[in-house]
C-alpha cells in the first residue's frame, strides 16, 4: 500500500489527471488482454499435449501445476514455468488493472460535481492518494 498526498490548484488539474491515468490504464489492460489471448491458446495446446502424453504413459492426470513452486519470503518461485503458469500471471494482472480502472471510474464520476465550483483562485485541493486512488481532498484557501 502506497499512501502519497498531492497538491493541485484546480479542480480541471484533478481531473486531467485522473483522465491520463484511466487512459493509461486502458492502454495497459489492453495489452494484457492481447497477450491474454496469445497465452491462452499456447497454454490450451501444452495442455492437451500433456495430457496426451498422460494418457499414453499409462498415468493419472494429477494437478502438476505446483510442482516447482517455491515459497521465498512471501513471494512465488515458478520452476521450469509454462504456459499454463504465465496464463494465470496474466489473468491475475488483467483482474487487477480491470477492478483498478472501475475504482478510477467510479472516483472521476464522483468528482463531476466539484467542476461546478468554478473559479477556484485561492484555493489548494490537496489530495491523499492510496495507491494512485484519491481517497480524501482537502479544501484548503491560500
Amino acid at each position: 500500500m502506497s499512501v502519497e498526498i498531492k497538491t493541485y490548484h484546480s479542480v480541471k488539474e484533478i481531473l486531467d489527471t485522473l483522465d491520463k491515468e484511466i487512459a493509461d490504464t486502458k492502454s495497459n489492460l489492453g495489452s494484457y488482454l492481447r497477450k491474454l489471448d496469445e497465452t491462452r491458446t499456447l497454454a490450451e495446446k501444452s495442455k492437451k499435449i500433456r495430457d496426451v502424453v498422460m494418457k499414453l504413459a499409462g498415468k493419472k492426470n494429477g494437478n502438476t501445476e505446483n510442482l516447482g513452486e517455491i515459497d521465498v519470503g512471501g513471494m512465488k518461485i515458478v520452476l521450469d514455468a509454462n504456459a499454463l503458469h504465465e496464463l494465470t500471471a496474466i489473468e491475475d494482472a488483467v483482474r487487477s488493472h480491470q477492478e483498478y480502472l472501475m475504482v478510477l471510474q467510479k472516483v472521476r464520476e464522483g468528482l463531476k460535481p466539484l467542476d461546478q465550483l468554478g473559479d477556484t483562485d485561492g484555493l489548494e485541493f490537496i489530495i491523499v492518494e492510496n495507491n494512485k486512488v484519491p481517497e480524501r481532498i482537502l479544501l484548503k484557501s491560500m
